[in-house]
This record gives C-alpha cells, structure tokens and sequence, in this order.
C-alpha cells in the first residue's frame, strides 16, 4: 500500500527544491511531473514543431521516452540527459502550451500514475491534488508572492548560467500564473482539502519543517486509523472480554449508580438480524443497551472514540463498528453490511449526535439505508431518564417496523426520508410512554 504526498502550487513557488529535500530527508520517492512536462516541450522544439500547434505535439506522444533518474537527479529525454536543458529559456515560456493539451496530460498522468504505484511518493506539478492524485494522503497547495517567485527564477537562471532579466521573468511567471489557471485541462487549481502552505517569508529549511510536520501528523493518524479499523478475529479470549465488559459495566449501571429497567424486552427476537435504533442522550446509553440483552448488539461508533486506549479496548471487545462520519467510510460500511448478513444486532442513534432531538437536528438516514440495503427490520427503543448518577433510566422497546415495501430503494432520497421518519416518530413515541 502507497503513501501519496501531492504538492501543487504555482511556478517559481518552489516545489521542485523543496520536494526533493522532504523525499530524500523522509525516504519518499521524487516524481518531477513538470520536468515530464517540459520534455514533452523540449521535445516539440527539436523536431520543429510549435509548441502552440496541439496536433503536432500529440504526434510526438507514441515514440517519446522520458526517463527521471531520481537517484543521479537526472532528466533523460529519448537516451539524452535533458536536465539543463529542459530548464531554458524557451522550454520555460512554451511549456504552459503544451501542458494545456489534453491527450498530452492523459499520457503523462497514465505514466505518473504507473510510477507511483506501490511506492511511498512525494510528486509535485499543477494538479497533482485535483487530477492525478484526488485521494492522496496529504495535500499541500505552496504558494508565493508572485514578486518573490520571479526573484527565486532570476537567481536560479543566474546560477545556470541563462541570461535574462528580473523584469523578463517577472512578466513571464504572471502570464504563466494566467494560462496554468485557465487552462481547459488540468488547470492550477488550490484543491479544498489541501492544506496551504505560503512560502513568502519562509526559509527553504522552514518550509520543509513545517511540510515535514504535516506529513508526520498524517502518518500517525493513518497508524491510529488502522488500529481502529483492524477487526479482533472471533475467539474464546474475544468472548471471554466481552462477557467480562459487560459484568463491569452491569455492576456500575445497574447497583447503585443507575437503576436502569428495560421494557418490552421480548420485543428484541432470539435470532435473525435487526437494527436497534434508539435516542441518544447519554455517552453511557449504548452501554446500557449492550449490558441490558443477552444477544450480543454492536453499536456503530464514531471512530474518534477508539482514540483513547481503554476506550478502544472495551468498544472492540464489544465488536463496535467505528466510522468516519466526515467522509464516505466505505470500510464501515461493508462490516456493518457484512455483520447484518450474518445475523447481527446493530445499535444505530439516528440523531447522530447526543441530544438531537432537544436540538430538533435533523436525524440521519443511516439507519434506513442500511435497513432497506440489507433487507431487515428496525426495532425502534426510547430511552428515558438523565443517566445522572442515582437516578432511574427506562430502556424501552417497540415492535419491530417492517419496511419491506422500500427494500431496494436505499438509493431513493425520498424514501430513505420517509422510512427515517418513521423510525424517529416511533423513538419519539416510546421516549414519552408512561413509566
């Protein structure tokens, strides 16, 4: 599995220098997409053709090979070390034409993408957030003033030994900047989950650091995440802590702190799948539903929770689903599909947050999606009472809602509004009953 850290940014922002310091200093692979770029141009000029002229440089796409030595630093365009030259004058004003070219950007995106397969990466370019890499694992959109990106040129040029002025290269980043950010295809474009990094008044060593960090962040979170994710395979020792939860749990529930009651018990069948929905007012209710049935029920769980240790020990003893509700968590929900096939109890709190309904939040459609996907009944439960210590709380259930006329229509909006209606005004009802 691949680590993908995408840079984007503007020319002269200073993504190739700082790129190649972040992989070397983090182990990562180096993939320069405006080199590949730049050949492709370089390559357009030493065969006579315009750079402008799109159908001419499509006709050099099938027999051009470029090859970016990331150990040596080095560019090879068709057998020929290109590293300089690729970095002229002209390459420089001609490439943003070329790059705007869509067969063009399909050809080099396929080869970056191939490069890149199976391998921790760090890549840079226009839209290497938005276009070639959209899921990669950290984001990083680096900017600066457009003045101090025609110094940083104007030195490098300097450096190299390419005449031109600071007024020149000044003139050719704006209209640059204008043509990467109005291209047809693959456009400049500061992606919304990048994180922007503004290198104006940063050091190369600064901006490293504080790339670096970000990187370092994204990692431990994704070492978090697979804790969190990673199932506990059934066994005796797996049994054995959850029945040893529960006891705890009982004991402080039940005697003295909360003398909870459950009613209409017999409403929760002995066998088959269900959904469980109920109110949620309290972090501690999901436990006192779990402790209060003998079948086992497994509550869906934000995944934050299992950031704490102990916290994570007793919801994985308990086989709670954790789920990233900021995203389309895919993983969870194929485990909470695949647990309904086999027979389950899921706990789902449609409110989604504790004391939604006192906030009069609009419930969620989880629990209709999944219960007209999977086929099965929802037993609604209002929960009652404060679980303030010394207090009672009444577990109360209803009869299980059949909504076999909408199986098949989790796609449905108005369907999956109408069947989480009916689920809450069921929770609402039941949340009132008479004690």
């Amino acid at each position: 599995m691949s680590f993908i850290v995408a840079i984007d940014g503007p020319a002269g922002s200073g993504k190739g220098s700082i790129t190649k310091i972040i992989a070397e200093k983090m182990n990562l692979s180096s993939i320069d997409t405006g080199a590949m770029y730049r050949c492709v141009t370089l390559n357009a000029l030493r065969k006579g053709i315009d750079p402008k002229d799109s159908e001419g440089v499509i006709s050099t796409l099938d027999d051009i090979d470029i090859v970016l030595d990331e150990e040596k630093q080095k560019v090879f365009l068709n057998g020929d070390d290109v590293t300089s030259e690729i970095r002229s004058v002209e390459v420089t004003n001609n490439v943003s034409y070329t790059s705007s070219i869509k067969e063009v950007r399909i050809k080099l995106v396929e080869m970056q993408r191939k490069i890149a397969k199976d391998k921790d990466i760090i890549m840079e370019g226009r839209d290497i957030t938005t276009v070639v890499f959209p899921n990669a694992d950290v984001k990083i959109y680096l900017d600066a003033s457009v003045e101090e990106r025609a110094k940083r040129r104007f030195k490098q040029n300097q450096e190299s030994g390419i005449e031109s002025s600071y007024e020149e290269i000044l003139e050719s980043i704006k209209t640059r900047d204008y043509n990467d950010m109005h291209k047809e295809f693959g456009a400049l474009v500061r992606s919304e989950d990048a994180i922007y990094v503004d290198s104006s008044d940063l050091t190369i060593d600064q901006v490293v650091d504080k790339i670096v960090k970000i990187i370092n962040e994204k990692k431990k979170e994704i070492k978090i995440n697979e804790k969190v994710y990673k199932e506990t395979p059934d066994s005796w020792f797996k049994t054995f802590q959850l029945h040893l939860v529960k006891k705890f749990m009982m004991i402080f529930l039940y005697i003295p702190v909360y003398r909870i009651k459950s009613v209409h018990k017999e409403r929760v069948p002995k066998e088959g799948a269900y959904i469980i929905c109920a109110n949620h007012i309290n972090m501690l209710d999901a436990l006192a539903v779990v402790c209060s049935n003998k079948r086992k029920v497994r509550f869906v769980c934000k995944h934050s929770m299992f950031k704490n240790k102990w916290f994570a020990w007793a919801l994985k003893s308990a086989d709670t689903i954790p789920i990233d509700r900021d995203k389309n968590d895919i993983e969870a929900m194929k485990r909470i599909i695949k647990g309904l096939k086999n027979g389950d109890i899921l706990g789902i709190f449609p409110e989604g947050t504790r004391k939604g309904m006192e906030k009069n939040m609009k419930a969620k459609n989880g629990a209709a999606f999944f219960a007209l996907k999977s086929g099965v009944k929802v037993i609604p439960l209002g929960i009652q009472g404060s679980f303030k210590p010394f207090t009672k709380v009444r577990l109360v259930y209803g009869e299980p809602l059949d909504f076999s006329e909408y199986y098949g229509k989790e796609k449905d909006k108005d369907a999956l509004d109408k069947v989480t209606d009916i689920i809450m005004d069921n929770i609402v009802k039941l949340t009132n009953e008479s004690k």
